[in-house]
């Protein structure tokens, strides 16, 4: 389960208010109105939507819009108590024996717990569960990594449209230095689209690649907690030895008290 996270609107919105106090501070309000060009806007945004479809299929760029709104949302699910979660059911299941956790699989809402756990109420070997369960987890690491990808070749993308767009605007400009009233139009977008380049690239879509990068490495070290949990279940381990066991996952933060964070 995802929470939406708000720090990534917050900081884009920091970083966009950070531009226009800086822009007020010299120019004033009117020196807002130097920063809005529709060529160059078509040009950058253009370029980028263009490499994409060049660079992607169809049936990929339709999760673009998905995959994006996954940086602005957090994992809820916490350590220490999927620790809890483990010992719990380690102490149903050595009291009441392994089917005893099926009554306990409503009030799980993680269906990787629930995958595992099933498995192991169905009598299979703990060797399969483990390569069952690290085979779910590579299959979501390649997902988010294709996901991903989008997002950060928009990031490579948006900086190289914005140089594109310069690359016009001196030309345009070179090309008519006869006539002074075409040198700002053409030197806007000299400038601008270089500007709109790089701000996408290190306040957007850079900065959202590097948050799914930390969600997924966050889930992926989640998922080896749950599959040493799982196993252990299974093997029947002692409560208090599985809860030493997954503790070791856990930061300072994170630990019960009378376990030590080495």
């Amino acid at each position: 389960m995802k929470n939406l996270d708000f720090l990534t609107p917050v900081g884009v919105a920091a970083g966009i208010l950070m531009i226009g106090i800086a822009v007020a501070w010299n120019g004033g309000l009117e020196g807002f109105s130097s920063f809005l060009h529709l060529p160059s806007i078509l040009i950058v945004f253009g370029g980028i939507l263009a490499a994409m479809l060049v660079s992607f299929p169809i049936r990929e760029l339709k999760r673009f819009g998905r995959v994006s709104v996954q940086s602005f949302k957090s994992s809820k699910d916490n350590l220490r108590e999927t620790v809890d979660l483990f010992v719990h059911l380690s102490e149903i299941a050595r009291k009441e024996g392994i089917l005893s956790l099926e009554k306990e699989l409503a009030e799980i809402h993680n269906p990787f717990i629930k995958r595992g756990i099933y498995l192991t109420i169905d009598g299979v070997d703990a060797e399969t569960i483990e390569n069952i369960l690290h085979a779910e987890m590579i299959s979501l690491e390649e997902r988010h990594r294709k996901g991903r990808r989008m997002v950060e070749k928009a990031g490579d993308y948006a900086p190289a449209w914005g140089m594109i767009g310069t690359l016009i605007g001196l030309i345009l400009m070179l090309k008519d230095l006869n006539d002074p009233a075409s040198l700002g139009p053409n030197m806007a977008i000299a400038l601008l689209t270089t500007f709109y380049g790089v701000l996408l690239a290190n306040l957007v879509f850079n900065p959202m690649a590097a948050k799914l990068a930390t969600s997924t490495e966050k889930e992926l070290f989640t998922g080896r907690v749950i599959v040493e949990g799982v196993i252990g279940i299974h093997n029947g381990q002692n409560p208090r030895v599985l809860e030493d066991q997954l503790a070791v996952y856990l930061t300072g933060e994170e630990t019960a008290p009378g376990v030590r964070d080495v």
